[in-house]
Parts: C-alpha cells; sequence; structure tokens
C-alpha cells in the first residue's frame, strides 16, 4: 500500500541548462519543439522556454490590467524532457576542468563541452 504523497520539495539533481540556451523538447506534447529558455527553476528541477507549453490564464481586471480577459503564458517543462541543441542536434553537456597555477595559487575552470562533439559550449 503506497504511502501518503510527498510535498513539492526542493530536489539536489544538478541541473546544466542556463538562460538563454537553445533547447529541444524530447519529451511530452510539445516533442521536437525548439526554443530558448527564458527562466531555470533549480530547486524543482523546472525551466521555462520562450513560446513552448503555453497556457491560459483568466485574470480578473485590477489596478495593473484594467481590462483583465484572457493571456497566454509559458508554463514550466521538467527538465528532464528538454535536451541542449549544439548545431541544430540535441546533445548531452559534460564539464571539462582546467586545473592551473597562478601566482602561486591553483585556479580551477570548469567549462560546459557537448558530449555528441566535445566541443566548449561557453
Amino acid at each position: 500500500m503506497p504511502g501518503p504523497q510527498t510535498p513539492k520539495t526542493k530536489i539536489d539533481h544538478k541541473i546544466k541548462l542556463k538562460r538563454g540556451d537553445m533547447v529541444q523538447v524530447i519529451a511530452g506534447k510539445e516533442v521536437g519543439r525548439t526554443g530558448k529558455i527564458l527562466k531555470v527553476d533549480r530547486s524543482f528541477d523546472k525551466v521555462i522556454v520562450e513560446g513552448l507549453n503555453m497556457q491560459t490564464k483568466h485574470q480578473k481586471p485590477n489596478r495593473a490590467n484594467q481590462t483583465g480577459g484572457i493571456t497566454r503564458r509559458e508554463a514550466p517543462i521538467h527538465a528532464s524532457n528538454i535536451m541542449y541543441l549544439h548545431k541544430e542536434k540535441p546533445t548531452r553537456i559534460g564539464y571539462k576542468i582546467e586545473v592551473t597555477e597562478e601566482n602561486g595559487k591553483r585556479v580551477v575552470k570548469r567549462q560546459r563541452i557537448a558530449k555528441s562533439t566535445g566541443e566548449v559550449i561557453d
């Protein structure tokens, strides 16, 4: 017998995506579509992608929005359902770590790489 559902809590997974990355949806109703990341919510593993997973919201008139009405906005998508686009192809992201010595101090430089080609992303 399953126990009660747990409330939404923080997740300690590592999201390797950043705001501004081009991504492609690999699962769900928007599969195959691409867009740019607007926001990353690392605490719940969610990502908001520009123009994808649109939802309608009914708003009452208020001081900020005098007319009210129906608006459309992007809803979050789980990070496991999207993949980074590198040269128009979806790929996984890894890290390359370089350790150097500068002025007697150890400097660690971490760069994101595309796992399909090994090229540095940023």
